[in-house]
């Protein structure tokens, strides 16, 4: 016999009182974050947005003293943080200073320059030295396609994109973003190999290695050296290029003129068989830059700038925001006294005061921008040092949270700071975000990927026939250096240095052995 037992519930109701605490994304706030990621161009326009709605914002045109706050990093003591004073107002709101990571300023758009110390060396001239790269894989939905400034692809982007693909060695990325860089309005690239080489401190066979690479994309013709080269490009990827059209690439100053039987005597043809010559070349295009609308032959204007100090104030190098191209605006108080005795309204009145409260909320927005810009830029150069004394070589292993907890702002924001922003420096003009590249583990620290490679190639490069050292002796070896690498991470370095096996290296050396023998 089944027996049915119920069991009552009670329903109650009850008050009870929790207190947490939340960060609201204000309209202000978001537009405070948004103004991070802005390149001094791209800030100058959306202030002259402002200034035409806004009564009470006016342009400073003054020229200003170096009057702007300080840094100073000794490389010799890596644990000393950038130090940066200035005039705090310590009323900002409270979400404001959280969503900067920071305090605020009451200043309008100043510069700054900062100092990291220890070295010297030849003055730095003008900034014409142009390169750009950097890691585009910061996991930030700021990053996202969404989020950019620019909704049209550029022919830098495209390239960019494509070198990426190609290699993902972080300094031929470097190398390569400089070329990008270096090309003239129609897609040309009038500096040599060599002239590369010295810019950015490396070998000159890497940079022609990597410009043999680059050669290759899209669009056809692109990083030629002249014309000729240009449409030699192009008519070797349809496979119309002979010996009579190589005569005929190298004397264009004839077809210039007309001389069609002259050129047909140099080429060795007919008349007619220049003509048809001549047909395809008029069918190619002699400025791939031109495909894009928006070419990137302009030179990229540096948002920071860093020079080396003289040894008589001590060295090191000086950074600075780029005075002539960061914006400065004031809030003009006293047309806003003038102005508001004429109120007589609730409603003029309201707007007055939002208008003078936006205001002054924009100039110290925008004096927050510029400290946190320099905290960033300070830290990645002294963190850098080694690159900018000696070349591509020396670029350290350098993280987001690296630079995030020396500056102490969060990740993101240092993520923001570095998107589309430029440094000047003696050896050229780079992207900030290019100076984050990870690297390998080890007893002495951490170790630049590059400088692995280079360390597995001269060990392979040192093995004789009988020894030949497999992947797993290699990362032993390497281990023993106080370098902690896998074997397949060892495969890895060992593949993108284009070596092969042991196994084949085994056999190339026994097979030239042989050879020798014979």
């Amino acid at each position: 016999m089944n027996h049915a037992i119920m069991v009552g519930m009670s329903v109650s109701q009850k008050l009870e009182l929790r207190q947490s605490q939340n960060l609201i994304m204000t309209p202000q706030l978001r537009e405070a974050i948004s103004l991070l990621q802005l390149s001094n161009l791209e800030l100058s326009e959306y202030l002259d947005r402002e200034l035409s709605q806004n009564p009470f914002l006016e342009k400073d045109e003054t020229q200003h003293p170096d009057d702007a706050p300080i840094a100073s990093a000794e490389p010799a003591t890596p644990d000393d943080k950038p130090l940066v004073q200035d005039n705090r107002d310590d009323t900002m709101d409270d979400a404001f200073s959280s969503a900067w990571d920071g305090d605020s300023g009451e200043r309008g758009a100043t510069g700054g320059e900062a100092s990291a110390g220890g070295y010297e060396y030849g003055e730095a001239g003008a900034f014409s030295g142009v390169g750009a790269g950097g890691n585009s894989g910061f996991d930030d939905p700021e990053n996202s396609f969404e989020n950019r400034i620019s909704e049209e692809k550029s022919l830098r982007d495209h390239l960019v994109e494509q070198l990426h693909l190609a290699t993902d060695d972080q300094r031929d990325r470097l190398i390569g973003s400089m070329m990008i860089d270096y090309l003239d309005p129609s897609g040309y690239l009038r500096h040599t190999p060599q002239e590369v080489a010295a810019q950015i401190g490396c070998p000159t066979e890497r940079v022609e290695a990597l410009l043999t690479l680059m050669r290759q994309f899209d669009p056809t013709g692109i990083f030629a050296h002249d014309l000729g080269d240009c449409l030699a490009l192009q008519l070797k990827e349809i496979n119309r290029f002979d010996p009579a059209i190589e005569i005929l690439l190298k004397n264009l100053e004839k077809l210039a003129e007309g001389d069609i039987r002259g050129l047909s005597k140099l080429c060795k043809v007919d008349e007619d068989d220049i003509a048809d010559m001549v047909a395809d070349i008029r069918s190619l295009n002699p400025r791939p830059a031109k495909v894009f609308d928006s070419v990137i032959v302009q030179t990229a204007i540096p948002d920071v700038l860093m020079q080396p100090l003289p040894r008589h104030v001590g060295g090191g190098w000086k950074v600075a925001l780029n005075q002539d191209t960061l914006p400065r605006v004031l809030v003009n108080h006293e047309y806003h006294a003038i102005i508001s005795r004429d109120a007589n309204n609730k409603t003029d009145k309201k707007y007055l005061s939002d208008q003078l409260t936006s205001a002054s909320w924009l100039v110290r927005a925008l004096d927050q921008r510029a400290q946190t810009i320099l905290k960033v830029a300070t830290e990645i150069v002294e963190q850098q040092d080694g690159f900018f004394l000696y070349g591509v070589e020396f670029l350290k292993p350098l993280t987001l949270r690296d630079v995030a907890e020396t500056v102490g702002v969060h990740e993101s924001t240092v993520s923001r700071v570095t998107m589309n922003k430029y440094i000047g420096t003696p050896r050229g003009l780079f992207e900030l975000k290019y100076f984050f590249d990870s690297g390998v583990s080890g007893a002495g620290g951490e170790h630049a990927a590059e400088a692995v490679k280079a360390r597995i190639k001269s060990l392979i490069d040192a093995e004789t026939t009988d020894a030949v050292l497999s992947d797993d002796t290699l990362a032993d070896l390497l281990g023993k250096e106080g370098i902690d690498i896998a074997r397949r991470t060892v495969a890895k370095y060992r593949e993108a240095l284009n070596i092969p096996s042991s196994v084949m290296r085994r056999r190339q050396k026994r097979n030239k052995r042989l050879s020798e023998g014979s």
